[in-house]
C-alpha cells in the first residue's frame, strides 16, 4: 500500500468531500475531527492510514477519559469512517477499520420496550416559558427562530440579513445537500423579536458583516455554531430544561429539540403531513411527491394558522 503523510491523507480526503458535495460545514467538522486524532497517533508512532483496533480502542478510552460526550465520540468516528471508506475506494487501505469498532463500543441499541432515549418533547406552555426567560435579545430571537421554524443550527448561523423577506414573513435558506426546500415562514411573534434583535444588531455590528447574528466577542464575524449551542443551552439550564449532567437524551434540550416540537404541534394543529414534510425540507421520497406541488401561499396560511402562540412581548 502507498505510504502517505497524514496531512496528504486529509488533503485529498478534503477534496473528495467537496466533489461529493458535502457542506462546508461537514466538511470542516470532519477535518477538525481527523487533525485532533492525528496528533494523537502521533505520539504514539501510528498515522492515519496505519491504524488498528488497538488503537481506535485506546483513543475511546482516552476520549472518555477525558469527559468527551458521548455524541462527540461517535461523531469523531463517524468521520473517521468517512476517511477510510474514502481510502478503501483509493486502495489506500484493504479494510475500513473503523466499522467493528464503532458496532462494538458506539453502538446505542434498543431494548424490547422501544426507544426510550428520545430527545425532549416539551410543551407550549414551557416553550412560552423558556422564550420570556431569556434575557438577551439576540439569544431570544434565536431561541425563538429555531421554535417557530424547525431549522437546523448550521442553518441558523448561515442566514444573511437580505435572506429575510419581511412582507411574507419567509426566509430562504442557504442550500445544502440535506434540504430540498429552502423557504420557511415565521409568525408575528417572532417577527417582533427579529425587529428588536435587528435594532440592537445595527449599534453593535460591523457595517461589513452581513450575517443575522453576529459575535459578541467579533462584530466582524458572524456567531459560529458553538457560539449558538453555547448560548442556547446556558438558557436551557437556567430555565430547568437541560441537564449537561445527564448522559440520557431525554434530559437534553438543545436547538434541535425545536425541530422536534415545531413539527409536533403543527401536526397536532392539523397541517397535512406533506406541508411539514416541505418545512422540513425532507426530500423527495415517493411517487406522490414527484407530481404533486405544494402551493407556497397555501403553505404559508397553513403555516400561521397552525404554528403555536407562545405570548412574546
Amino acid at each position: 500500500m502507498e505510504t502517505l503523510s497524514d496531512t496528504q491523507s486529509i488533503t485529498m480526503f478534503k477534496e473528495d468531500c467537496r466533489i461529493r458535495g458535502l457542506s462546508n460545514y461537514t466538511i470542516e467538522s470532519y477535518i477538525s475531527s481527523l487533525n485532533l486524532f492525528s496528533k494523537f497517533l502521533k505520539k504514539r508512532g501510528y498515522t492515519l492510514l496505519t491504524v488498528d483496533r488497538s488503537v481506535l480502542r485506546e483513543y475511546i478510552s482516552h476520549l472518555r477519559q477525558n469527559g468527551i460526550h458521548q455524541k462527540t465520540i461517535e461523531n469523531r468516528f463517524s468521520a473517521f469512517s468517512s476517511l477510510y471508506e474514502y481510502a478503501v475506494y483509493e486502495k489506500l487501505m484493504e479494510k475500513n477499520v473503523v466499522n467493528d469498532i464503532r458496532k462494538r463500543y458506539l453502538k446505542t441499541y434498543k431494548d424490547n420496550g422501544g426507544n426510550t432515549n428520545q430527545r425532549k418533547l416539551i410543551t407550549i406552555e414551557d416553550m412560552s416559558r423558556f422564550i420570556m426567560s431569556i434575557l438577551d435579545t439576540r439569544d431570544k430571537a434565536i431561541a425563538l427562530l429555531f421554535a417557530k421554524t424547525g431549522i437546523r443550527r448550521r442553518e441558523l448561523i448561515a442566514i444573511d440579513l437580505d435572506d429575510i423577506n419581511w412582507n411574507e414573513m419567509s426566509i430562504t435558506l442557504k442550500h445544502t445537500h440535506k434540504r430540498s426546500n429552502r423557504v420557511v415562514f415565521f409568525d408575528y411573534e417572532c417577527a417582533f423579536i427579529l425587529k428588536r434583535w435587528l435594532k440592537k444588531r445595527g449599534l453593535i455590528a460591523d457595517p461589513d458583516n452581513k450575517a443575522l447574528f453576529v459575535s459578541y466577542i467579533d462584530k466582524k464575524k458572524r456567531l459560529n455554531r458553538n457560539g449558538v449551542g453555547y448560548v442556547f443551552v446556558k438558557w436551557a439550564e437556567l430555565a430547568g430544561l437541560h441537564d449537561s449532567s445527564s448522559d440520557k437524551l431525554e434530559d437534553k434540550f438543545t436547538s434541535h429539540c425545536c425541530r422536534v416540537w415545531q413539527n409536533t404541534f403543527l401536526r397536532r394543529a392539523g397541517m397535512p403531513r406533506e406541508f411539514i414534510a416541505t418545512l422540513r425540507g425532507d426530500a423527495i421520497n415517493s411517487a406522490f411527491d414527484i407530481y404533486y406541488r405544494i402551493d407556497m401561499e397555501e403553505l404559508r396560511k397553513s403555516y400561521l394558522a397552525c404554528i403555536p402562540r407562545l405570548g412574546i412581548e
